[in-house]
């Protein structure tokens, strides 16, 4: 008779190669549709509230800035 020249474990090799994909693949669709789903519906008022906080305050005073071009 003749003997088996592959074992169990590797004769799975490809099932447990696309298992892993599927579930990488799997992982990274939840964040990134979590990601698009936040974004499109973000609250108005807080993405002005982090605007303000971002924005310089006033000083009365103006600055220029000058570009120079060659």
């Amino acid at each position: 008779m003749r003997s088996r020249t592959s074992s169990t474990v590797g004769a799975l090799h490809p099932v447990l190669f696309f298992a892993g994909v599927y579930i990488v693949v799997l992982l990274f669709s939840i964040f990134i549709c979590s990601t698009i789903f936040y974004s499109c519906n973000a609250n108005k008022t807080g993405i002005a509230k982090k605007q303000e906080q971002k924005a310089a305050p006033t000083t009365g005073y103006t600055t220029a800035s000058i570009t120079l071009v060659k």
